[in-house]
């Protein structure tokens, strides 16, 4: 083959690589400049979706079902009994009268401040599971993404790869290349074209995934992620105040006042309540006049038990607010220190691998053309390349997950979505 020959399968080739390098790298450059838009238009779809998608309307059924508790917390115990009585004997007798029993133990309050803290619990619930389903939203969108162009790398890869093995075909027609070269060419063909499968279901299941928060929203309607993410900032709280803000740490503090509430309602459940009686009539031609006081006597049971369970269960929920705080707040240093990191290290490829990549690129295009490095080198060094630029795609998808992260373990995926306090 001449040398001419060979430098018009260079550019060929060349070509193939464009693609996936415009997609790791220029893509960041083309979404940076409408940044706030992008963010903007991400957080509104976010909130779209997840104010329709069922766990989210089913937590907020629970919330309205533990406000209706709540009211009915707030109503008195126990109604008045009217009661009227007839008697036709040697005398008539003919009366009326209504009973009332007494909540003189405080039973009411006691309950309402349990469904207090049970509907503020269940609150606190809820805004975890709408920050789970955006979390999820958001992974599944960054997932299908990345996915997406990591099928444009396999394409991409596969093109060069068939370009290889056709270039090398004609090499070994030529006398140029031994047989081994062309078999290792076909082979190197062939699991380009695997990978180009592989990525492909990939993008299949990650699509999915995304189809299971947003229905048949079709895609075109789904929003791109960018990879110009806010720096882990500074703010007017501490580590402690921002963990102890968090709906599950909440929702724990909250459990501790219900079952400290409960152990109050059942220490007054233990309080006899009394029932009085007036009662009016007349008893042939004598006018009745009667009043009554029944109080219950607890000598068959006392209702102990019922407090020490409550106890128990008060210092387990004290326990699980240990735990859960613990849990989160280690979890905010470690999501804290996984972003910067991650950050740090995009930064840093950004300004070194992007422009490695696309200097080698061009620096291998020249070799090539002077014909100073054999089709071979060429296509070893293109492969380089490539698995540098999916490895790219790995750290950006490493990044977008830390970010999540984040923003759920600090609590600023609220001012993310807009919520209200």
């Amino acid at each position: 083959m001449t040398k001419k020959t060979r430098w018009v399968a260079a550019v060929a080739v060349t070509l193939a690589v464009a693609t996936p390098l415009a997609g790791v790298c220029a893509a960041e450059s083309a979404q940076s400049s409408h940044k706030n838009t992008e963010q903007d238009d991400l957080a509104n779809f976010v909130r779209q979706v997840v104010d329709t998608h069922p766990s989210v309307s089913a937590a907020r059924a629970a919330l309205d079902a533990s406000s209706a508790y709540e009211a009915a917390a707030s109503r008195p115990l126990y109604n008045p009994e009217l009661e009227f009585e007839a008697e036709d004997t040697d005398v008539e007798t003919r009366t009326v009268g209504i009973s009332q029993t007494l909540d003189w133990g405080g039973k009411r309050r006691a309950r309402l401040t349990v469904a207090e803290a049970e509907r503020r619990s269940v609150d606190a619930d809820f805004t975890a599971v709408r920050w789970q389903v955006s979390v999820g939203l958001l992974t599944a969108l960054a997932d299908y993404q990345t996915e997406t162009e990591r099928r444009q790398l396999a394409e991409a890869r596969a093109t060069a790869m068939q370009e290889f093995a056709d270039l090398s075909r004609q090499r070994f027609d030529s006398g140029d290349i031994s047989q081994i070269e062309l078999d290792l060419a076909v082979l190197a063909n062939t699991q380009a074209r695997m990978q180009l499968a592989t990525a492909t279901t990939g993008i299949a299941e990650s699509k999915q995934a995304v189809v299971n928060f947003v229905g048949q929203m079709p895609v075109n309607r789904w929003p791109s992620l960018d990879v110009e993410l806010p720096p882990v900032t500074a703010t007017g709280a501490g580590p402690e105040e921002l963990v102890m803000a968090l709906p599950q740490v909440r929702a724990a503090q909250l459990n501790t006042e219900v079952a400290s509430a409960k152990v109050m309602l059942r220490q007054r459940e233990r309080r006899v309540d009394p029932t009085l009686s007036l009662r009016g009539g007349k008893e042939g031609d004598e006018d009745l006049v009667a009043l009554n006081v029944t109080i219950p006597l607890p000598v068959r049971n006392s209702f102990r038990h019922e407090v020490t369970a409550a106890d128990a269960e008060y210092r387990q929920a004290k326990e699980v607010l240990s735990d859960v705080s613990r849990r989160a707040y280690s979890r905010f240093l470690g999501a804290k220190e996984r972003y910067e990191i991650a950050q740090a290290a995009w930064q840093d490829w950004q300004q070194t691998g992007d422009v490695s990549l696309q200097s080698q690129d061009e620096t291998l295009r020249r070799l090539w053309q002077a014909g100073e490095i054999g089709t071979t080198d060429y296509l070893v060094q293109l492969k380089q390349t490539l698995d540098t630029g999916e490895s790219a795609l790995e750290l950006r998808s490493a990044l977008w997950r830390a970010w999540f992260e984040w923003m759920t373990a600090s609590g600023h995926i609220k001012d993310w979505l807009g919520e209200r306090t």
